[in-house]
């Protein structure tokens, strides 16, 4: 029986983190395009790691639980790196809640259920998280432990309550570090872990489009009033992937990494703060 870990959304992030836990095991590279998955297929079989490729859709039930038949078939769920997203400027609000907050809860519902003992899970979030004014302990029970079939019909994410892409994209985030913390418990019935990353900037295809996007300059603004004053790159995320993933992340469970330059500190405490 081999030991799989599955990767969803292949861009820089997950294959950064997948080349330091996959070695020895197969990778299981998902993506919502075929040509994405293949070009990291290649990129990992010619560095000598075992892989497959499949195709998912993380906002559609049918399409996840697929995915985790795949793998299981393969062998025992020992890595989940969850990366799949959208970003502000790439999708409407219902569509940024759709794949990023209930994508997020239904696939660490359902690989929650076959992960191996042992096992362990990493969802990438965003610095855009910690960003979000304080919701209320009813509002962030909500977002960890609704149902996720029930989890879009929440009063607080109605249109009338959600008007933006950045507003959505804030929610979202938040709402997967709640979701991982309470899914952690469950995990932990099965003898497995969860942690979310909130990266800031980190330069990747996404990052470059919000570059170029219409918050290009608010995105350069953050990187300039940082305390690191510079963007970060996807093995730094990778380095904290692996920890989390590894032997030595072996007591961290439920808990999210904020790794952002300190663009988070500079907004709450310093000169990137609201006026």
């Amino acid at each position: 029986m081999k030991n799989v870990i599955v990767v969803i959304g292949t861009g820089s992030i997950g294959q950064a983190i997948a080349r330091r836990v996959g070695a020895g095991k197969h990778v299981l590279l998902a993506d919502l395009k075929q040509e994405n998955a293949d070009a990291a297929a290649k990129i990992f079989a010619d560095a000598g790691f075992e892989v497959t490729t499949a195709v998912v859709d993380v906002s559609s039930r049918a399409s996840v639980h697929a995915l985790v038949q795949t793998a299981t078939a393969i062998g025992s769920v020992m890595g989940l790196i969850h990366a799949a997203g959208v970003s502000p400027s790439q999708a409407a609000p219902a569509t940024i809640l759709k794949v990023d907050l209930y994508g997020t809860a239904l696939v660490l519902e359902e690989f929650g259920n076959v992960i191996a003992e042992g096992g362990a899970g990493v969802v990438i979030a965003s610095q855009s998280g910690h960003r979000l004014p304080a919701l209320s302990n009813d509002q962030n029970t909500a977002l960890a432990i609704t149902p996720t079939e029930d989890l879009l019909a929440l009063p607080m994410l109605q249109p009338d309550q959600v008007k933006d892409s950045l507003h959505a994209y804030q929610l979202a985030k938040r709402g997967n570090s709640l979701r991982v913390m309470a899914e952690a418990v469950r995990w932990g019935k099965h003898g497995a872990r969860v942690n979310t990353i909130s990266p800031g900037i980190i330069f990747t295809p996404l990052a470059r489009d919000e570059l170029n996007g219409p918050r290009g300059e608010g995105y350069r603004r953050m990187i300039h009033l940082s305390p690191a004053k510079r963007g970060g790159t996807p093995d730094e995320v990778g380095t904290v992937g692996a920890l989390l993933m590894g032997t030595e992340g072996g007591f961290i469970t439920g808990s999210d990494f904020l790794m952002d330059g300190g663009v988070t500190a500079s907004y709450w405490y310093g000169e990137l703060a609201p006026k």
